[in-house]
């Protein structure tokens, strides 16, 4: 029993061996390589050879950007390729091993490392170069289409990668040769568009609509403005603490901002203007034929703005007349009449028109049936209340055209007030509109160029499939 147990028990130790030598082929070719390896020297088996090194940049993720501090965070992987000829084995000599992974502490690296300056080398010792693929040269970021995440505030553009070389550099200069990777990115704008552009503009709106209030409405046209330059403000600030503290340029939202609170500021010294004017009255400014002629009359028909007909220019004069187009009154033609009778005339008109003097008018209607003691001795008894009639009715005459003469004035002012208002509203409306349209046209032409670098006819694309 014992002899027939032996070869049974041999044939497992003989797989368990030849297992164990197996597996042991990665460790006795890694310690044969690393034997006498040095990883601090460059794989260069004489001193004039150059390393060829080949780079490629896989992009994973495009997380943020921070506009502020301008700094930009992504994932990536670098693909580093390089021919080390103390790497070398027949795989004949280790059972047809073909590969071996190694840590990379232990061998030679090139001392690469992505940050925002690139890292550079001299030509007379190491030659980076842009990996290939099926024999083309990948010009360009490469992105995992199975890893990639999409960002949801920035779009990228183009992704190429240049070899820089300086040459006006001696040769044997460290630091003329670099690998530069680019990202050209292109804000998404839904998210500002409906935040901040599309209620500034609607909040601006609201500024140019206080014209259409009346013009004596002054202090409700600045509260209305100084709460939309507030508002403005606010957005500014907000704007303010994303943006980049920087001169070297302004961007378009921070520029469409500031013109909004200049048109702002603008229509509340419009209001202010107008508000002057039109509270101004024949006792504190005298208006100028020019100024009559071009805003009571010019303007108004320009602008087809429905003016009621002013009263011709005598109506400015110190006689006196009871009538005023702009106010839409007019006292009867037998009263404008008397007040340019002789005083005599308007005399008798007003004594006849008040009854104070009745009786002396029948008797004088009577004709030859009054003895002329009696006429005289009428007259002379109604004398002292005909005079006094007279004076009254000349000084209710004179404070009714005083009132008309002021209140003639006070309508004109108004209404130049009204037509400057009108001239205003025209001009910031097409301030406005204007100023829109440039801004956001200069943001639509503000994009990335159909190729990366302008000038430079090569594309930096992955080829179509």
């Amino acid at each position: 029993m014992h002899g027939g147990q032996g070869p049974l028990l041999l044939l497992p130790l003989l797989a368990v061996c030849l297992g164990v030598q197996g597996q042991n082929q990665e460790e006795r070719l890694l310690a044969d390589l690393m034997q006498n390896y040095d990883p601090n020297l460059r794989p260069a088996e004489r001193d004039s050879d150059v390393v060829n090194v080949s780079l490629k940049l896989t992009l994973t993720n495009l997380i943020s950007l921070n506009e502020r501090e301008e700094a930009l965070t992504t994932n990536v992987w670098i693909e580093m390729q390089w021919c080390d000829y103390r790497l070398r084995w027949d795989p004949r000599d280790y059972e047809g091993l073909w590969v071996l992974r190694v840590p990379s502490t232990m061998v030679w690296r090139p001392d690469i490392v992505l940050e925002n300056k690139s890292q550079t080398y001299s030509t007379n010792e190491i030659d980076l170069q842009l990996s290939q693929e099926d024999g083309q040269t990948i010009e360009w970021i490469f992105i995992d289409p199975e890893a990639f995440t999409e960002n949801g505030e920035w779009a990228i553009q183009h992704r190429p990668a240049k070899m820089l070389l300086d040459p006006a550099a001696p040769a044997q200069e460290a630091g003329h040769q670099k690998v530069v990777f680019y990202l050209l990115i292109q804000r998404k704008p839904l998210f500002y568009v409906i935040n901040i552009i599309a209620p500034c503009v609607l909040i601006s709106s609201v500024a140019i609509l206080i014209y259409f209030l009346p013009a004596k409405a002054g202090g409700q046209k600045c509260t209305v403005a100084i709460n939309v330059l507030l508002a403005q403000t606010v957005f500014l600030f907000l704007v303010a603490k994303k943006v980049p503290e920087t001169s070297q340029a302004v961007p378009l939202i921070s520029k469409y901002l500031t013109f909004l609170l200049a048109v702002t500021i603008l229509i509340v010294v419009n209001a202010v203007v107008v508000l002057n004017v039109s509270l101004r009255s024949p006792h504190t400014h005298s208006m100028a034929r020019g100024v009559r002629k071009v805003f009571l009359r010019l303007l108004p028909q320009l602008l087809r703005m429905h003016v009621r007909p002013l009263a011709p220019a005598a109506v400015q004069d110190t006689q006196p007349r009871l009538q005023n187009g702009s106010l839409g009154w007019s006292i009867t033609t037998g009263e404008e009449v008397a007040l340019c009778l002789p005083r005599s005339e308007l005399l008798f008109q007003q004594w006849q028109r008040q009854g104070l003097v009745a009786a002396a008018l029948e008797k004088l209607e009577k004709g030859p049936e009054l003895e002329p003691n009696q006429f005289c001795g009428s007259l002379k008894q109604a004398a002292p209340a005909i005079q006094a009639c007279v004076e009254a009715c000349n000084l209710i005459a004179r404070a009714r055209h005083q009132q008309s003469h002021f209140d003639n004035g006070n309508e004109e002012w108004f209404l130049v007030g009204r037509v400057l208002d009108r001239v205003c509203f025209l001009a910031m409306l097409s301030l406005f509109i204007c100023g829109t349209a440039g801004i956001f046209l200069m943001a639509h032409y503000n994009r990335v160029p159909a190729l990366p670098f302008p000038g430079d006819p090569r594309p930096y694309l992955p080829s179509p499939d």
